[in-house]
């Protein structure tokens, strides 16, 4: 297993709209394996294969967005090939996180209940409802097999203040990675003595 890199927005891929996933071999247990790694080392609720390159029609979400802390040491639910059938009308605005927009939040409304029919590893058909967290987590990473990201669901000013905020971030982390690579290059000169 290994930690895949969370691309950040605007990276294209993010816009890109996935295809369906036609193989269930191993080497998609081998992405799933790979995701589930990279979604806890980036402490998050979920994570969508555009989001880590691959153009793949595949989410996962951790079990906590539906059942809570208890559900902490569960195994992580994966979705393939995910298809709406039935959202709520009622509608929830709460604030929502990204990893692909590292340390900006937003408040985005979104149906309260919502139900998937999907696939599992195994190319098993079944059907997902979420609510609250669930609900919110599991049309987050619908979108991004979209090609569609969380500001897009919000007004010019908010996003305008969220891509300001993102691209402060990104700078902030291009600035540290200069910074040590630089201490990395200082400890590699030899000295004359």
């Amino acid at each position: 297993m290994a930690v895949l890199e969370v691309l950040p927005y605007p990276n294209e891929s993010l816009r890109r709209k996935a295809r369906p996933v036609t193989e269930f071999d191993a080497s998609l247990a081998r992405l799933v394996a790979d995701m589930e790694e990279t979604m806890n080392a980036e402490d998050g609720v979920g994570l969508a294969a555009t989001q880590v390159g691959v153009d793949l029609q595949l989410l996962l979400v951790h079990p906590y967005a539906f059942k809570g802390d208890e559900a902490r040491d569960e195994p992580v639910v994966v979705v393939i090939n995910p298809e709406i059938v039935w959202q709520s009308d009622e509608t929830i605005t709460a604030e929502e996180g990204c990893l692909s927009f590292p340390d900006v939040f937003i408040h985005v409304a979104r149906p309260s209940k919502v139900r998937l029919r999907a696939l599992n590893l195994k190319a098993e058909p079944f059907e997902i409802e979420g609510e609250g967290l669930g609900a919110r987590a599991l049309l987050h990473e619908v979108d991004h097999l979209r090609g569609v990201v969380m500001i897009d669901h919000v007004s010019f000013l908010q996003r305008q203040r969220a891509l300001k905020k993102h691209q402060k971030h990104q700078a902030d982390l291009a600035a540290e990675a200069r910074r040590k690579a630089a201490k990395a290059n200082k400890a590699k000169v030899p000295t004359a003595g």
